[in-house]
């Protein structure tokens, strides 16, 4: 082998030894974990930074939560606003135990949750293990879902204009990209939705419930064959075969996009009076209305001029 050859496969080597070890740290620069056990069997675990409270403080304000703070209920468990005395807002959402795996291997799976860390993802911030309930504490962000925005009064407040649904769109697709190819092993998401979406105050947008469907319906496999997901934005072959993959994300994704668009959401009514969903409707009417960028700016319900 010539001298230039054994240069050329050096010098692949190396960047290739660069690749993996870039891979396999992604994410640790940001970790902090810490693990404390508090009386009467509870637990908790903080991952990135820790946060600025006694472990009792966090149990007691945990224990504490009723239905008066209750901010929604996901296919996952329900989420509650937790507010320390200091005025900071967390998102705690208890899982249904119902789901619950073994605690060891729940608990490495939210390690590797903790670690990931971008502006289009909604972090973990820790988990509480009490006697009687699971908890994820994330980063609450203040203007809730887009979904309330699309289609709830929210709209009516803050209404988003066509910069604010491409800065929510490219913010989406940053964060899910990040999912599929930054993190290692990439993480398929399986349930891409408006409601899964959350913005904050400077409509910044937040991929959230990552890596929940892979560790709470099925922990054995990444990709699995357990269909996880809602109705209207599953992929066609993943409800057939029920593999959920990056492609299948990316097809939620593109549903995403139409509802963020049209203002309607993808089994709307007056797509299924017609047999269809918002897919097959965009597919029906592609060739026969003017095109998109003469749409009206309208704030709310944009798609009302084809559904009439």
């Amino acid at each position: 082998m010539s001298t230039l050859a054994l240069a050329l496969v050096a010098v692949l080597g190396f960047l290739w030894i660069c690749l993996l070890s870039r891979k396999k740290s992604i994410g640790g620069n940001y970790v902090k974990m810490d693990k404390q056990t508090v009386p009467d069997g509870a637990k908790l675990v903080t991952y990135q930074w820790n946060l600025p409270y006694s472990s009792s403080e966090i149990i007691r304000r945990l224990e504490l939560l009723d239905e008066e703070d209750v901010v929604g209920c996901g296919g996952f468990g329900t989420v509650y606003r937790m507010v320390m005395d200091d005025g900071t807002s967390f998102a705690v959402k208890r899982i249904d135990l119902s789901r619950e795996s073994r605690d060891r291997t729940f608990e490495k799976e939210l390690e590797i949750l903790g670690s990931i860390r971008h502006i289009n993802l909604v972090n973990l911030r820790g988990y509480c293990r009490l006697p009687t309930a699971k908890l994820l504490v994330y980063d609450f962000v203040e203007l809730g879902s887009l979904e309330c925005y699309l289609h709830g009064d929210e709209q009516e407040e803050q209404p988003l204009n066509w910069n604010a649904r491409m800065k929510i769109a490219l913010g989406s697709a940053r964060g899910l990209a990040y999912l599929h190819h930054d993190c290692s092993p990439g993480i398929v998401h399986r349930d891409i939705k408006a409601s899964n979406i959350l913005l904050d105050r400077s409509l910044e947008p937040r991929v959230s419930d990552f890596g929940l469907a892979r560790l709470l319906v099925d922990s054995a496999a990444h990709v699995t064959t357990v269909v996880a997901g809602t109705f209207g934005y599953l992929a066609p072959e993943y409800l057939q075969n029920g593999h959920a993959t990056e492609k299948s994300d990316v097809y939620s994704f593109g549903v995403l996009m139409l509802e963020l668009v049209t203002g309607k959401r993808p089994t709307d009514s007056c797509f299924i009076k017609k047999g269809l969903n918002i897919v097959g409707w965009v597919s029906s009417v592609r060739f026969s209305f003017f095109p998109l960028p003469f749409l009206p700016p309208l704030p709310r319900h944009v798609g009302w001029v084809f559904c009439s």
